[in-house]
């Protein structure tokens, strides 16, 4: 039987960490939230940061645009916003609508304001080592093995999904570890239990309910689920969880799990941003 991790706990200590450097700051903060059309999964993580940043005393402030807007007006807002001296941080809530140019539009927000870290050129910092923060996945998963003493040290480490805001920014977290990394997408089919099953460290952030099922694993495996879609009217992860928690060893639920910390180690990238610690 699995140990399940508690992401709120985990959430509730950086937050209490954050609220000192708060005070060595001694500036009010106030992140910019920009979204255009967001699903209800996406508007459940929104919810979360908008409590996170009141639990601070970090002002938040919402953009809203229209589901049809183009690329070229939502660009010429953005950067409206972002030059804004009161926005100490942007996040740009994803996934945008269709007709958007998405990475065209992430690269209007300057580094010092990208606590996503999802500009072109605060990817190539960070992945060259160049940049003051990380993505907030990679401080999560930073976290996560930091509570529970995690040695990565010869590791097998699978990750499934090529993603934006999970696969992409651990993996090229990954390649500075001393692992045995293997990233897959969710379209592997039957190839991927063979590489799942093999994984000391299990990680998904895919969003499709109930991707991995338990008699996937190898026993007593570290799986962490980054996933979050709705399935009957539920947020669902990738990991069906009942089958799952029978053969892991390390197991995070969807809600409750890896998100709370994602929304904490995004207002440790502001304040990271904003200080000179």
């Amino acid at each position: 039987m699995a140990m399940i991790i508690d992401g709120k706990i985990i959430a509730e200590r950086i937050k209490n960490e954050l609220k000192g450097k708060l005070i060595l700051i001694k500036k009010e903060l106030r992140l910019a939230i920009i979204e255009a059309g967001a699903s209800e999964a996406s508007r459940k993580f929104l919810e979360q940061k908008i409590k996170f940043a009141d639990g601070l005393g970090i002002e938040t402030k919402e953009y809203k645009f229209s589901l049809d807007i183009s690329t070229t007006k939502f660009r010429k807002e953005l950067k409206k916003i972002v030059h804004l001296k009161k926005n100490s941080g942007v996040i740009i809530q994803l996934p945008l609508p269709e007709q958007i140019n998405v990475q065209y539009i992430l690269n209007a927000i300057p580094p010092e304001k990208d606590i996503d870290v999802l500009s072109s050129r605060a990817i190539g910092d960070f992945a060259t080592g160049r940049g003051k923060i990380s993505p907030p996945v990679v401080e999560a998963l930073k976290e996560v093995f930091k509570e529970y003493k995690i040695d990565l040290n010869g590791k097998k480490v699978a990750i499934v999904g090529r993603g934006k805001l999970v696969g992409k920014p651990l993996a090229l977290w990954f390649l500075s570890q001393p692992v045995i990394l293997t990233v897959a997408g969710s379209e592997a089919g039957k190839g991927l239990g063979e590489i799942t099953s093999q994984a000391d460290i299990l990680i998904s952030g895919v969003g499709k309910p109930n991707l991995i099922s338990g008699e996937m694993l190898k026993k007593g495996a570290i799986c962490l689920d980054f996933g979050t879609s709705e399935s009957e009217g539920k947020l669902a992860g990738d990991f069906d969880f009942e089958s799952a928690k029978e053969k892991a060893g390390l197991l995070s639920p969807v809600p409750g799990g890896l998100g709370p910390i994602v929304v904490a180690c995004v207002f440790k990238n502001l304040v990271s941003l904003n200080s000179k610690f």
